[in-house]
């Protein structure tokens, strides 16, 4: 799958796609990512991206053309090189706080695709126009505000990577948080048994379940944690579960048991 992105900042996205476990999916090109330098694109002896908004108001605008220009080049070279096996136009992304919230399932729709533009604005924002005419799709990573989309684009980048054949054994990304069972990931420990007391607290043994060797309460028992912090932290989930029937019901005796006072 392909990645283009078009950023005015593409020093942000080298040292993140070198590093880390997820570099095997960027090094072998299974996610193949391409940065295209939006000043490349603009004209005149400054390069100038941005201009006063009509209408007045607070800071700049990224103007339209030099963004038409670097998308016209980034989707000419992708239909020479890149060209969908249905023949249809490229998906277009554009990270804005008032796009739709990335999920994991979202990622997994991605990570299973062919790949996208991934358009990054800075400023206060991108000319509409632009955005009417091109954009497929508008993701946020959540509800606040960030200078610029590159955090969204790593960030989506790196999502989708880590589902990559090769790069995660399957069971690591089975188990995440926001699987296919809706749920929030368990606790998870290492050595040693017995972390050693320090000044106003006390020594913190690992569960015992999880040194007993028997793989099947091992199994209840990080699914019981999974619905404890799952019904605790994000009850939604939890409605998602039942509504998509992931939950059994020795999950709905433990939820039921959770509800009681005092749990």
């Amino acid at each position: 799958m392909r990645f283009d992105v078009v950023t005015l900042f593409p020093e942000l996205f080298a040292p993140h796609l070198a590093v880390g476990i997820t570099r095997r999916a960027f090094e072998s090109r299974l996610v193949d990512v391409r940065l295209w330098p939006l000043r490349d694109f603009a004209e005149g002896t400054y390069r100038r991206v941005d201009d006063r908004p009509f209408g007045g108001g607070p800071g700049m605008v990224m103007l339209a053309e030099p963004l038409e220009r670097a998308l016209a080049a980034v989707k000419a070279q992708r239909a020479e090189q890149s060209p969908a096996a249905d023949g249809t136009a490229p998906v277009v992304v554009h990270f804005t706080p008032t796009g739709e919230r990335i999920t994991q399932a979202l990622v997994r729709e991605l990570a299973a695709g062919p790949g996208a533009i991934l358009l990054c604005g800075r400023y206060e924002g991108i000319d509409q126009r632009v955005l009417d005419r091109h954009v497929t799709r508008e993701l946020s990573l959540g509800d606040f505000v960030l200078s610029g989309g590159e955090l969204p684009a790593l960030a989506l980048l790196d999502a989708v990577a880590r589902l990559q054949p090769g790069v995660l054994t399957p069971e690591s990304h089975e188990q995440d948080s926001f699987s296919e069972d809706f749920l929030l990931d368990c606790p998870h420990y290492s050595r040693p048994e017995l972390l050693q007391p320090t000044e106003g607290s006390d020594a913190l043994p690992v569960p015992p379940v999880l040194l007993s060797g028997h793989h099947a309460q091992i199994a209840r028992w990080r699914r019981d944690q999974q619905l404890a912090i799952t019904a605790h932290r994000r009850p939604d989930l939890i409605a998602a579960a039942r509504a998509a029937g992931r939950l059994s019901a020795a999950d709905e005796r433990v939820l039921k048991a959770l509800a009681q006072p005092g749990c």
